[in-house]
């Protein structure tokens, strides 16, 4: 859905310059790709904007948006459920945010955007069991120009971003009638080195003992499609020579063949290696790079496509049959997800079946594991608005206060099923107090996990 207004109300926003924005990512129980420009005196986000009518814990007047200088300032305006920026509520008067902050109001998240031009007039798409934002939809589209140009393609970019995806737009695009092409995916990674050249070029009967049959391999099985070589970085020296020779003549000898056999076919190679690099070390072979490094296209990574959380957290939880708590996803949407859509998927599947062990109709926050999308390091790249765990503005705004003894946590928590907020609330705490608590007077630090705190 494409939301414009009046030209009047940009007047001081150039075509070419960047429009600040705010993107819905989720309404009351779905996700949404609602963007909306900020004009110079800030918009009013509630009811009256989205006009949907999908979530009714937004206040009519919700909370007021403006751009800044150094960013943005929301102010809440005295709605019904309160107004959450980067997971801290935001009090009276108005609070600074920045480009890349979760904001949540009711059951509405939205993603503050530095130029929300890429997302106007855009939606997210599936192709088969696959979902694409804008971002992703601009990576296929050109791998699509690759395959109508060219043979070959380098896909970069980090593990479970979607390297294969891209792969198969490619051959989408690469064969008249994509049904009958094959497309031939080989994860190099996997391959053993004993075996890599009889996988790859197959084998003719007496090629070695027990070779009692021919066998194609998988060059052979790509004739007329695409080959797609996953971590092609693994593949042994002496298989890449051998590999670069059938790219160049067109022609495959399988081991124990007399004579070669014609084979042609487009080749989508991925890594996450840098191979520039691996040349430079002589650890790949630069004639086989300058055959296929070219051209080079990147995956962007799920951190630069959160608009497409909600989405695979919705998918994943419709599968797993429980609805989907907005605090969920924006949780999600404040993690940096190292292993990308793998991991995401992966993970919100793991907490939609423990909240149906549970018995619990909807996937909340709780059900989500502490470590689950976090950065594996300290030096590993986060999103902008990212979890901020040791202490928020509603712990650090309360003065000292004598902390109860660990028999009344136990039995707060005992009393209200382990929910450690609930348990914080009951004695006036703050849910990080506990669990300091907990972890400097238990030997492991039991704390009961995450959980959502109160409904939006």
């Amino acid at each position: 859905m494409r939301h414009t207004a009046p030209d009047s109300q940009w007047s001081g926003v150039g075509d070419d310059e960047p429009a600040p924005g705010l993107l819905v990512v989720w309404s009351g129980d779905a996700p949404a790709l609602q963007p909306f420009r900020l004009p110079p005196a800030g918009l009013v986000l509630g009811r009256e904007l989205l006009a949907d009518g999908r979530d009714d814990r937004i206040s009519r007047l919700h909370a007021r948006v403006r751009p800044g200088a150094a960013g943005f300032s929301v102010t809440d305006l005295g709605s019904r459920n309160g107004t959450h920026v980067a997971g801290r509520q935001v009090h009276d008067g108005e609070v600074a945010a920045v480009a890349g902050d979760v904001l949540r109001a009711g059951r509405t998240l939205a993603l503050l955007c530095a130029d929300i031009r890429p997302f106007e007039g855009t939606r997210v798409v599936t192709e088969g069991d696959a979902l694409a934002g804008p971002a992703l939809q601009v990576a296929w589209r050109a791998a699509e120009r690759a395959a109508r140009t060219g043979e070959t393609l380098l896909l970069t970019g980090e593990s479970g971003s979607g390297k294969e995806l891209a792969a198969a737009a490619f051959h989408r695009a690469a064969t008249r009638d994509g049904a009958a092409a094959p497309l031939v995916a080989v994860n190099c990674a996997a391959i053993p080195a004993t075996v890599a050249e009889r996988l790859l070029f197959g084998t003719r009967r007496g090629a070695y003992s027990g070779a009692d049959r021919d066998a194609d391999g998988y060059l052979a099985a790509a004739d007329g499609g695409t080959l797609f070589l996953d971590e092609i970085g693994e593949l042994d020296l002496g298989v890449q020579a051998k590999l670069l020779r059938v790219l160049e003549t067109g022609e495959l000898l399988p081991l124990g063949a007399a004579r070669p056999q014609p084979v042609r076919f487009k080749i989508v190679a991925a890594t996450l290696r840098d191979l520039r690099g691996e040349v430079a070390a002589r650890r790949f072979r630069d004639d086989l790079y300058y055959r296929i490094g070219r051209p080079e296209l990147t995956i962007p990574p799920l951190r630069d496509r959160r608009e497409e959380i909600g989405y695979h957290v919705a998918s994943v939880a419709a599968a797993a049959g429980v609805a989907v708590h907005p605090t969920v996803v924006e949780r999600c949407l404040r993690r940096p997800w190292p292993g990308n859509v793998r991991e995401l998927r992966r993970e919100v599947r793991h907490a939609a079946l423990a909240a149906r062990e549970d018995g619990r109709p909807e996937l909340r926050a709780e059900h989500l594991d502490p470590r689950a999308g976090q950065a594996l390091d300290t030096d590993a790249v986060a999103p902008a608005g990212a979890e901020r765990d040791e202490r928020d503005d509603a712990e650090a705004g309360r003065g000292a206060a004598p902390l109860p003894d660990l028999a009344t946590v136990d039995a707060a928590l005992a009393a209200h099923g382990g929910n450690v907020s609930a348990a914080a609330r009951a004695l006036g705490l703050h849910r990080n107090q506990i669990r300091r608590l907990l972890a400097k007077r238990r030997p492991d630090g039991a704390d009961g996990g995450e959980d959502a705190g109160g409904d939006a």
